[in-house]
């Protein structure tokens, strides 16, 4: 189990100032969950997921618990983390590949190092690890023998996504992680997360834009707007009925070409807040079409409306 409770993540950017990038975000996460998380760029959603890692910059400062069955992953030391959870039990697909390969190493011997270095097997066992996820992710055997920079952005992507499941981790987290392939290879990616995470009931976040593929992925969504929640629950609950009206936004700017009638495509009018800047009520408040009084002087409680949580003022009143 994964349970994130009272995270606070705030970056240095100058003296003084501080950007508030994540707030007071709560969630946990079962096995066999895959948690999808949507929201406009700068949401927080990068940084949601490299705090669980802890690769965030030195200038970050964090608060709150992160646990992974019963242990603190904010409390152990940065070597403990490296070599007992990293890889093992956590693992992540970064969004940018060219920045997660060592480029003076072949990448076939990082990744197998990276086996040898935590489960004790022989060399012969590791690098057929390593070429047997090459093969399931379509990337030939010469790919094992080149440097970063000899390859196509689309097989750095595979091989990163290969590495983040080389030691079949309790909790894999994918950001973007299909962002630089053609369609025939991003379904050999999301076939590959099914097989080797899905359906091995371990935990699956998943960031991206695509909303399309959250939908026919997830169990669970939420939608994260200047680093904090607006709703979290069941996927197919948020789809078909989205309270808040951040979510309804997001899901109503992607287009419907099912029915070969023309296109209206709808947008969220005005920009993120300024994260530098303190916000006593809810950050949404001021493109909101339902906004209140109160909702910019008070974030609101959640209120839970079957088995989602919805962080909105007038949600509440209206469950009143």
């Amino acid at each position: 189990m994964l349970q994130v409770s009272n995270l606070y993540v705030k970056y240095s950017v100058g003296k003084n100032i501080k950007v508030n990038a994540i707030n007071d975000v709560s969630f946990s996460l079962d096995k066999g969950d895959v948690l999808g998380i949507i929201g406009e760029t700068g949401s927080g959603k990068t940084t949601l997921a490299s705090a669980i890692m802890r690769i965030l910059p030195d200038s970050a400062e964090v608060k709150g618990k992160i646990m992974l069955d019963n242990l603190d992953l904010l409390a152990i030391s940065k070597k403990e983390f490296r070599t007992k959870i990293r890889w093992k039990k956590i693992s992540i697909i970064p969004q940018y590949s060219m920045n997660a390969l060592n480029p003076i190493k072949r990448v076939g011997k990082e990744l197998t190092e990276i086996v040898m270095e935590h489960e004790k097997v022989s060399e012969e066992k590791a690098v057929n690890r390593v070429l047997s996820l090459f093969k399931d992710l379509n990337l030939p055997e010469e790919v094992f023998f080149k440097y970063p920079d000899e390859l196509s952005g689309g097989q750095r992507q595979r091989v990163v996504i290969a590495s983040a499941l080389l030691l079949n981790p309790e909790v894999v987290i994918a950001d973007e992680p299909t962002t630089a392939l053609d369609v025939i290879n991003q379904a050999r990616v999301l076939n590959l997360l099914r097989n080797k995470v899905i359906s091995a009931s371990r935990i699956l976040i998943y960031i991206t834009h695509d909303i399309a593929v959250v939908a026919g992925l997830a169990n669970k969504l939420m939608t994260l707007y200047a680093g904090r929640i607006m709703e979290i629950g069941s996927s197919e609950k948020m789809f078909k009925n989205p309270l808040h009206p951040y979510t309804q936004g997001l899901l109503s700017s992607v287009p419907d070409i099912s029915n070969g009638k023309p296109v209206h495509i709808s947008y969220i009018k005005g920009d993120p807040p300024d994260l530098t800047k303190e916000i006593k009520g809810c950050p949404f408040y001021p493109r909101c079409p339902l906004a209140m009084d109160i909702c910019k002087e008070e974030f609101p409680e959640p209120v839970q409306i079957d088995d989602r949580l919805v962080y909105c003022h007038a949600v509440r009143k209206d469950a009143k």
